[in-house]
């Protein structure tokens, strides 16, 4: 029988959601724009930092993650890699953040590694943990639902950072001037003039964004981690599993069709969002001009927060596999129709990415809740737990997909003459061209090849309902054994 979790011990599990979406933000949008900009790194360079950076996941996820499938400790098997990752994770943002004047490449790609490592430690540990929470289709899709919901709240205020900052340094003239645009647009007679107020270059406010960004992740990752710790507890583990070699578990997982599918799937995703998060400052900023991009994000993510039971509902309603490509099919509609903006086009850009905002929590909760139902695919062949080698996978395919997903669209967009620093007006017509495909189409043509495998996705409710009760039954007979 499932085991019925409470409200607290989900949510107290999913906090640890929330540094780690702060630490996100920051790392797609304000990073790349900072070194490439502040610092004077080409786009490009940037872009193969991040990639290289990344490759050294190849060896550090298997390794945690079959490490934390394996270890039995007085903590458990997950807790004492969280508590190792977060002092490893609060340097590697102070160091990365808060860079020193003279960081060069080297610095970069030193910190990148260091903050990466912390986070694997922290995060792959984590999702594997939330997936042996419960067995039950719809309480994993909870678990991960209530994650998400700290993973939006983080967002919200990592945004909220960006916009503070902005509105200190210019007496809040960018969100007046991106409000009154909005209702002159929308209701039509009115016009704020804001001619005598000086609005700042938004690119010479990376610095202090970070900064803040940096303090704000050091304060709340220790208090996140240790709500985790103390709140909730591991399963128990099975002391008579036979537990395969990693060879072999790795010929497991590549027999187990539905996984091999989730993860094409997940880097297809992965790779389409990071592809367009990259320029995404850059777009909103110099291509639609709009002068706050922290009140930007901070309604997006508003409205991916208050999307979430939505989408929880609408994935137990007709399965995870097809809430996901109402997901997609929304999300790329939204892309294309933002190569019909231009500068000052503020109402419609903010409709278009409130919209966005909206499908945000699907696109992230979702892969992670179809994966955790594919580990139980695994546990019937193998007869083991090994949800943390199998979430080292996801993540991995997620964080290659993002790297890959951002320096390709950094490398695209800077050889192609795109400047972060000077904007549309100092860089080729080709470059402001080629940031427009990147943002507008990249996400269309992987969500397409994404939306392909989705469509007749095999592990449905009902299937994954039968592979329960034939997990029940034998952890049924074991159990009778043991007590004879």
């Amino acid at each position: 029988m499932s085991q019925i979790l409470t409200r607290s011990t989900i949510y107290a599990h999913g906090t640890a959601g929330l540094p780690l979406a702060v630490i996100g933000y920051p790392l797609a949008i304000w990073i790349p724009a900072h070194y490439a900009g502040e610092l004077g790194l080409s786009l490009a360079t940037v872009g193969v930092i991040l990639m290289l950076a990344r490759l050294t996941d190849v060896i550090t996820d298997p390794i945690i993650g079959e490490l934390s499938d394996r270890w039995r400790t007085p903590m458990g098997r997950r807790k004492p890699w969280l508590l190792a990752g977060v002092p490893i994770m609060m340097i590697g943002v102070y160091k990365l953040f808060i860079p020193d004047e003279q960081a060069d490449m080297l610095y970069f790609l030193l910190w990148l590694t260091v903050f990466f490592l912390g986070s694997t430690m922290i995060a792959l540990p984590h999702r594997a943990w939330g997936a042996e929470l419960s067995p039950d289709y719809h309480q994993r899709s909870r678990v991960t639902a209530a994650r998400e919901i700290f993973v939006i709240t983080g967002l919200m205020i990592a945004a909220a950072v960006p916009m503070i900052v902005e509105i200190r340094a210019d007496g809040g003239s960018g969100v007046g001037e991106v409000l009154s645009t909005l209702w002159r647009d929308a209701i039509g007679g009115f016009s704020g003039n804001f001619a005598d107020k000086k609005i700042v270059d938004r690119a010479t406010l990376t610095g202090p964004v970070l900064a803040g960004l940096a303090w704000t992740i050091i304060i709340v990752l220790p208090i996140c981690a240790t709500i985790v710790l103390t709140k909730v507890k591991e399963p128990a583990a099975v002391a008579d599993e036979k537990r395969p070699t990693f060879t072999e578990g790795l010929k497991l997982v590549a027999k187990n069709g539905p996984m091999v599918r989730v993860l094409i799937i997940a880097v297809l995703v992965y790779f389409g969002e990071s592809f367009r998060n990259a320029v995404s400052l850059f777009f909103i900023r110099d291509i639609v001009g709009v002068p706050t991009i922290g009140a930007a994000y901070f309604i997006y993510f508003l409205s991916g927060l208050a999307a979430i039971p939505f989408w929880l509902w609408l994935g137990r309603t007709v399965g995870k596999h097809r809430a996901f490509i109402l997901t997609l099919i929304t999300v790329a509609s939204v892309s294309a129709a933002n190569l019909l903006l231009d500068h000052g086009d503020y109402l419609p850009f903010f409709v278009l990415f409130t919209i966005k905002g909206f499908c945000y929590g699907g696109l992230q909760f979702l892969p992670v809740a179809m994966l955790a139902d594919v580990v139980d695919v695994d546990r019937v062949r193998s007869g083991t737990r090994r949800a943390g080698t199998y979430f080292a996978f996801l993540g991995f395919s997620e964080k290659i997909a993002i790297a890959f997903g951002t320096g390709a669209s950094l490398i695209i967009v800077g050889w192609l003459g795109f400047d972060a620093q000077k904007g549309v007006a100092g860089s080729t017509e080709i470059g402001v061209q080629s940031l427009r495909m990147v943002y507008c189409l990249g996400p269309v043509v992987f969500y397409g090849m994404a939306m392909k495998l989705i469509w007749n996705y095999p592990l449905t409710p009902q299937r994954h309902a039968r592979l329960r009760r034939n997990l029940d039954r034998r952890e049924a007979r074991r159990a009778a054994v043991i007590d004879g």
